[in-house]
């Protein structure tokens, strides 16, 4: 094809919703076999942007080009008839059918119904770029990464022209992380463009010939991030407003940014003040638990002891126990005898979720769309669910002007945008709705937070938010317990870290005592015990 010729061409895209712009005459181009970034803050308009490319939103004005000739991209099957495919920040995927069946979906009526081929096929994939999924498993049955690589692969089964990754490496390892980038590098290579969506900006320095930078829904830059220093990147994203928050809150955000993974770690402790740990708050004694499907893993022998005033981390790879662990912690899963899980002197193995959060347990759950909000409800509803024992019911009946002013707190403090109370939760971005979710959790104080991937699909600047009330709660006495699979963020903000591999949790080491090349060779089971 010839190169003057652009693979993707957008000319003067156009979204709002309800008066809220979220594309203003957006412009871009991508050529055959180039990898462009796709930056700017939560809220700058790059989910919109996707998805009108991917025809899941229909554009208010514009045009889209594709190899030349313009083409109305309205829906996804659209776009899959022009070979671009999509990997989404919030997973599209049918819980109750199998990796298979997922992906014939999304095949022309000729292939879909030969599932043994499609299997084959996908098995063929798998091996090649290491995805590592089993065809039969129902979706519901995966965790948080086995469904981002059953995404992945959906794309390579149809041979994308154009693919483009939202917050691809959100839920990945560094290991995980480096092998992705090697299959996008080969993908690029034999000719496929990649339009790549992230907020860590050395991944797009590292991997992206060119970016473009969003700010407030417009096009403010085209650059070669290779070219930029990270400094630079950030006051593209950030804009005027940096300039407004003074010279030293600038060089701070000019360091999250752009700070290597050793970095972070440096800055973040600094803001910890050092601190003997207080009594156990939450206890795990010998747990063993059996999956609730054939597809789960055994959780064997658990031994955790979390203190008050300490953050506690525990990463893993996808598919380790992650998500039975976190079950069984929340009292989504009841453990068979009640003192396995004793938070401070009280059993609560054998209590439902609504005991454990009465008792203090707050929880963020790993699957954000669907257990930790209703998509289709208000953020003002959504804060009523798991928030209604902060005074904002009175003998039953809501009292909503308690309930207003509490959302509009944790949409302030978080700096949730849209800010409106009244915003459905499905039309924020990813990364605002994960800021909802933490401010919802945190503001009720619990004794004990057990989050998985706080900071998931949220940009440096949120990042260091949550990351800083998380280290608030640590001071003043709580326990925060976080499961995630960024090695950075963990060893940003925990006192003590293990690792999971295949049902069981490693000796929990201080910070100062390991590194994450041993972390990550216990993610992966070497030297695990």
């Amino acid at each position: 094809m010839n190169k003057s010729v652009f693979r993707l061409e957008v000319r003067n895209i156009s979204k709002s919703y309800s008066g809220c712009v979220a594309n203003h005459q957006v412009n871009l181009a991508i050529q055959p076999g180039e990898i462009r970034g796709l930056l700017g803050e939560n809220g700058a308009g790059k989910s919109t942007l996707m998805k009108i490319i991917y025809g899941l939103v229909r554009p208010d004005a514009g045009e889209i080009f594709w190899e030349g000739r313009q083409v109305n991209i309205n829906s996804p099957e659209s776009a899959i008839s022009l070979l671009i495919g999509m990997v989404f920040q919030h997973f599209n995927l049918f819980e109750t059918l199998t990796v298979t069946e997922n992906i014939a979906l999304t095949l022309p009526r000729s292939e879909k119904w030969d599932l043994s081929r499609v299997a084959k096929r996908i098995i063929t994939l798998s091996a090649v770029y290491e995805l590592n999924i089993d065809c039969d498993r129902p979706v519901h049955t995966l965790c948080v990464g086995e469904k981002q690589r059953l995404e992945i692969l959906r794309c390579l089964y149809h041979r994308a022209k154009l693919l483009i990754l939202d917050e691809p490496t959100a839920v990945l390892t560094p290991q995980e992380t480096e092998k992705l980038f090697a299959t996008l590098r080969q993908i690029a290579s034999d000719g496929c463009s990649i339009l790549f969506s992230s907020h860590k900006l050395l991944e797009v320095q590292s991997l992206c010939s060119h970016a473009t930078v969003l700010r407030q829904g417009q096009v403010v830059a085209n650059c070669n991030p290779k070219a930029e220093t990270p400094a630079n990147l950030v006051r593209m994203m950030i804009g005027a407003d940096m300039q407004k928050a003074g010279d030293s809150e600038d060089s701070e955000k000019e360091e999250l940014f752009s700070a290597s993974s050793s970095d972070v770690h440096l800055i973040d402790s600094k803001k910890r003040k050092q601190q003997p740990p207080g009594p156990v708050c939450l206890l795990v004694k010998d747990l063993h638990l059996k999956p609730q499907n054939p597809y789960g893993t055994t959780l064997h022998n658990i031994n955790l002891e979390i203190h008050t005033g300490e953050i506690v981390g525990i990463a893993g790879v996808a598919g380790n126990g992650q998500t039975q662990l976190l079950s069984a912690l929340s009292g989504e899963i009841i453990s068979p005898q009640a003192e396995m899980i004793m938070l401070g002197e009280m059993p609560i193995g054998k209590s439902n979720v609504t005991q454990r959060r009465r008792l203090g347990l707050g929880y963020v759950p790993e699957e954000r769309l669907e257990k930790s909000v209703v998509p289709s409800l208000s953020l003002l509803e959504n804060a009523l669910l798991t928030a209604h024992g902060q005074g904002l019911l009175r003998r039953g009946m809501i009292r909503f002007g308690k309930l207003k002013t509490w959302t509009q707190r944790i949409c302030d403090a978080f700096n949730v945008n849209p800010p409106g109370v009244n915003s459905v939760a499905a039309n924020l971005s990813g990364g605002n709705l994960q800021k909802f979710i933490m401010g919802r959790e945190i503001s009720q104080n619990p004794a004990v937070l057990i989050a998985a991937h706080p900071s998931w699909g949220t940009d440096a600047i949120a990042t260091a938010k949550i990351h800083e009330a998380l280290i608030e709660m640590r001071d003043t006495s709580a326990a925060v317990l976080v499961i995630s699979e960024d090695l950075d963020e963990l060893f940003a903000l925990c006192d003590r870290i293990g690792a999971i591999y295949k049902g069981q949790v490693s000796p929990l080491k201080p910070i100062a005592h390991t590194n994450r090349d041993e972390i990550g060779s216990w993610m992966g089971g070497v030297g695990f015990n």
